[in-house]
């Protein structure tokens, strides 16, 4: 047991640095964005979901390298590929570099994301397979925590200079301030550029709004006041509050976070990689792989290791007899026969529901999110530690409860609970009611996310297909799985350009309506039966 454990929690750390990777980007957002001087919404997308780009292709290439080259190898690929492109991501000084080197981290996730389950799912004996094939997930979770708290621990306090208690006089002599900043810090020449510019364009602007309506403060509660009944008014006060914003973005690029931080929140990925990475090198390779490979000897004494002597041969007398019907490979034109299409198009299905319910949006645009409900850079950092801790403790109650109640009802319930959460985040956000209840609303989200689709997904799409077509099949479902998460990166700012937060939100509630109806009427109760009971049940 301690020789199992050992091996399958190190594969298990392709899923740590999986999870740590994936969500480290929603924490150094506000700051990179600031350095790179993001400022469109199709930059800012992009910048987020380049990594999926690198995992689609690590999740496309994996299943042949691995059973070319084993399980061993890719997953030490990944390991080294983690451990690269962390510190170069960390050091890129401009954009399209920064870009290469997420690129190359989404590839190790998309090896880690196959790999890691595949390899524990080979070595482990039956009766325990499900409980060490369910820690990888779980290591998934860890790992986005991990990332979360290390944000939080790295950014520095944001001081509010440029909060909105501040007067028109008050953000001019911020902005100069910040000016001042660049002037000992040394700016890039195009940051002092710009910012040169801004400040002679905020004073500007801000001296007619004041000639306007000498009133113009927005710490005169009056004044907000009348904004609401003078529609001109409320006008100058928006106006007013775009400067203020524009001095902040300012504020943060000049900030230790902006210069510093951020590097350090993606570089120190490179610690544990490099752990997981020197540990692969004292994990045997996979006894199933070498059995195909006509290594049946050192298979069999992995295996000995394993369980011993009896376990061994009666196991590898297992694995060769199935090795019969895999001497052909398998042609990916099966997968499209009438029998297998309904049910590869509900892995397929079920895998892009399961990132268009919209959930990861609130990892990777947190800060979007947090500041569009009234928190600062500092607080969204710690809510970002929140919400990260809410999935690793529904994540416990889905790993000791899905084989208790089942697939199908933990998942209908996910999709039922998000559908409503979200509509009423949404009119939070339409009415501008921001406050602790929205941001409970924002955790309950993933709270119901991390118990039901989430983890539940996974597991369905590993059932659901007949023996030989099942490597070929997840490896569709999990690059439908991987395209679903960069569309929905991707369209995440244009959707709140064109219908406003509050309007995204219903999208998702939507979106989660109609997931919720399929896996009704789709989706069969997987619960306690076989895995050919399954087949027979979708496929005969």
């Amino acid at each position: 047991m301690p020789f199992i454990w050992g091996i399958s929690l190190v594969a298990a750390m392709g899923g740590l640095l999986f999870g740590y990777d994936f969500v480290v980007i929603g924490g150094a957002k506000p700051f990179y964005e600031k350095f790179f001087l993001i400022t469109s919404e199709n930059l800012s997308g992009w910048a987020n979901s380049c990594a999926l780009i690198g995992c689609l292709i690590g999740a496309i290439v994996s299943g042949g390298l691995s059973d070319r080259y084993g399980r061993k190898r890719l997953l030490l690929l990944s390991g080294f590929l983690f451990t690269t492109s962390s510190i170069g991501t960390g050091a890129a000084d401009v954009f399209s570099t920064f870009v290469i080197w997420r690129i190359l981290g989404g590839v190790a996730i998309g090896l880690a994301s196959n790999l890691s389950p595949m390899y524990i799912a080979e070595v482990a004996p039956a009766g325990i397979r499900g409980k060490l094939v369910a820690v990888n997930q779980l290591t998934i979770v860890i790992g986005a925590v991990l990332s979360q708290v290390v944000n939080w621990q790295v950014a520095e306090i944001v001081p509010h200079r440029s909060a909105s208690s501040v007067g028109v006089a008050g953000k001019i002599e911020v902005l100069k301030s910040i000016a001042q900043d660049f002037a000992t810090k040394g700016a890039a020449p195009e940051a002092r550029e710009m910012i040169a510019a801004d400040i002679e364009d905020f004073e500007t602007r801000s001296r007619d709004l004041q000639r306007r309506y000498p009133r113009l403060d927005l710490s005169d509660r009056g004044a907000v006041a009348e904004s609401e009944r003078d529609a001109d008014f409320k006008n100058a006060v928006n106006e007013l509050n775009d400067l203020s914003k524009q001095a902040e973005w300012w504020e943060i690029y000049a900030s230790w976070n902006g210069k510093t931080g951020w590097r350090w929140m993606f570089g120190l990925t490179a610690v544990p990689s490099l752990v997981f990475f020197l540990l692969m090198f004292f994990v045997p390779e996979s006894p199933r792989w070498l059995a195909k490979n006509g290594k049946s000897a050192m298979a069999q004494g992995i295996l000995g290791r394993i369980g011993g002597a009896a376990y061994a041969e009666r196991a590898i007398g297992e694995i060769e007899a199935t090795l019969v019907d895999e001497v052909e490979k398998v042609d990916f034109r099966e997968l499209l026969e009438p029998k297998m299409r309904k049910v590869l198009l509900l892995g397929v299905a079920l895998a892009i529901f399961q990132q268009w319910c919209g959930v990861n949006t609130l990892i990777n645009y947190a800060d979007t999110v947090f500041t569009s409900a009234g928190y600062g850079i500092s607080e969204l950092m710690f809510n970002i530690v929140v919400t990260g801790a809410v999935n690793l403790l529904f994540t416990f109650i889905a790993i000791f409860t899905i084989d208790r109640f089942g697939r199908r009802i933990l998942m209908l319930l996910g999709a039922a609970g998000l559908s409503l959460i979200y509509f009423a985040i949404g009119v939070c956000f339409h009415y501008h009611s921001h406050g602790f209840h929205l941001f409970a609303l924002i955790v309950s989200v993933m709270a119901c996310f991390a118990f039901s689709l989430g983890p539940t997904v996974w597991v369905v799409i590993s059932e659901i297909y007949p023996n030989r077509i099942r490597g070929a099949a997840v490896s569709v479902s999990v690059f439908a799985l991987w395209f679903g998460c960069f569309t929905l990166v991707y369209a995440f700012p244009q959707l709140i350009k064109f219908l406003s937060v509050a309007g995204t939100f219903w999208i998702y509630s939507a979106v989660c309506l109609a997931g919720f109806l399929f896996i009704w009427r789709k989706l069969p109760e997987t619960k306690g039966k076989t895995l050919e009971e399954i087949e027979k049940e979708l496929v005969d």
